[in-house]
């Protein structure tokens, strides 16, 4: 039996992005998520007889941005075509797509897995509209071509992702280079950001691909990493299981979708060919021709882009590159955080309150720091009065739950109203907890003058906890070095 470490994944990613253009891709119907079902259509949206499609300019606009972004080739000529498929939220029976002269090819996109940066290729990325949506009730369907006709790109990866941890590293750096360049909203929830992959196993080292699965679906990050997980597992297993037969009928190409509860994935329908989508080019729009000019004017006018964004923390706030890399991943977090730095010079103890410990508070509401309703201005104060000395890290994290449970109240409010919140700066009083610690440890300061660093942080533990976090930490270091050094 092949045991799994002998073989390796190959996956390549579809993510579909919603553009948030003010109208559709070709008509002036209103693109907006939430209004009532089938109010935001016209003609063109429903496939009237006669109805022709007008090219969207900002949808153009913000392909090559992102193109640019991931300092792709633009071309300079490409064209649509008519994608041919019979079901009910295409009521037009096609959809326009660029099959084979797309507006954007290649490129890259930088990431970070487990600590190391890795540099992920994109094939292609091109422009088409956007299907309605099927609701399903008791006894009927129904259909909402609300969304019919909202411009997406869909942005095509190499097969050069190897792991579940890859992908959804690959696919947050994409999110966030959309949302940094306002091209998308990226809410996945809503359906503006959607992503198949497509997953193959091989043995390593062997180098042709083998038949692949395309998973749908998935609508979180968490999501996709646990269905192609699980997928990778279950085509190991059926290679393993059936050695004996040949490959292509073991794993068959076929679309499966994630199910969350079973936590598996599951076969929808084997897999068409592109021949039976009948692609030819599409006879009511002209190509779309581009100048050197317009494609530089966009690529010289691009807005700081993640990536920049964290090597500038790397090297200008001194971040570590997984802290920097974590807190740039999301745009309005970065932004906070900068908000946040105006009022406070410690950017690395700002960026751990934002990741870890509200992150933490945060983490089974579905909330960011964003929606809390805490100011940046607040967080600032926090991390002020640690530094000050006027609160200790210990009371810090007290006052912080009462941040999360009063969002809008200031902090120095919160510590002057409560008695608990205020650091025993007494000399007097520290000094009878060092002397007691002291007393009840020798055996650290043995270990400590033996030149053992931790046995002197064991101490000033043992201080604070007596002191329940309120002890000054700077007279109880300083107290214990004294007395240390006279023992």
């Amino acid at each position: 039996m092949n045991h799994p470490t002998q073989w390796e994944a190959v996956i390549g990613l579809e993510i579909h992005a919603e553009l948030n253009t003010k109208s559709k891709l070709f008509s002036s119907a209103p693109n907006r998520f939430g209004d009532e079902p089938n109010t935001n259509i016209n003609d063109v949206c429903t496939g009237q007889p006669g109805a022709l499609p007008v090219l969207n300019k900002e949808a153009v606009r913000k392909a090559v941005q992102f193109g640019c972004a991931i300092n792709a080739q633009i071309a300079k000529f490409s064209k649509f075509d008519r994608k041919s498929y019979f079901y009910p939220d295409s009521p037009r029976n096609f959809q326009i797509t660029q099959f084979d002269e797309p507006i954007v090819l290649g490129g890259s996109v930088v990431a970070e897995v487990d600590g190391q940066e890795k540099v992920f290729a994109v094939n292609r990325v091109h422009l088409e509209d956007d299907a309605g949506m099927l609701k399903h009730f008791p006894t009927f369907a129904g259909v909402d071509y609300n969304r019919a006709g909202v411009p997406l790109i869909e942005i095509v990866s190499e097969p050069c992702i190897h792991s579940a941890r890859e992908a959804a590293a690959y696919g947050m750096a994409i999110k966030a280079i959309l949302q940094y360049i306002d091209a998308s909203d990226c809410n996945m929830e809503e359906g503006s950001l959607r992503i198949d992959a497509n997953v193959s196993v091989r043995v390593k080292g062997e180098k042709g691909l083998r038949n692949k699965i395309e998973i749908k679906n998935m609508n979180s990050f968490s999501n996709m990493e646990l269905a192609i997980d699980a997928e990778i597992k279950r085509q190991i297993h059926e290679y393993t299981n059936h050695a004996s037969r040949p490959q292509h009928e073991i794993i068959s190409q076929a679309t499966y979708r994630w199910d969350p509860e079973k936590k598996e994935t599951v076969l929808m329908r084997r897999k068409e060919q592109a021949d039976d989508y009948r692609y030819f080019p599409e006879p009511d729009l002209v190509p779309i021709i581009l100048t050197d000019a317009y494609i530089e004017g966009i690529r010289s006018s691009l807005p700081e882009l993640p990536l920049q964004r964290e090597r500038r923390y790397v090297s200008e706030l001194a971040l570590p590159a997984h802290s920097a890399f974590a807190i740039t991943l999301d745009k309005k977090i970065a932004d906070y955080f900068e908000e946040a730095l105006k009022l406070c010079s410690n950017a690395r103890a700002l960026c751990n309150w934002i990741l870890v410990e509200f992150a933490g508070r945060l983490k089974d509401t579905g909330k960011t720091l964003i929606d809390s309703g805490i100011p940046a201005s607040h967080l600032a104060k926090l991390v002020a009065m640690i530094d000050k000395g006027t609160i200790t890290g210990r009371i810090a994290k007290d006052v912080a739950d009462d941040m999360m449970a009063a969002p809008g109240k200031d902090p120095e409010q919160i510590v002057a109203a409560n008695p608990d919140y205020q650091p025993v700066h007494d000399q007097g009083e520290i000094e009878v907890l060092v002397d007691k610690v002291l007393a009840e440890n020798m055996q650290s300061v043995v270990d400590f003058k033996a030149g053992r660093d931790k046995a002197f942080a064991f101490l000033v533990g043992q201080v604070m906890k007596l002191s329940r976090g309120k002890a000054s930490p700077q007279i109880v270091n300083d107290l214990l070095n004294q007395k240390i050094s006279s023992l």
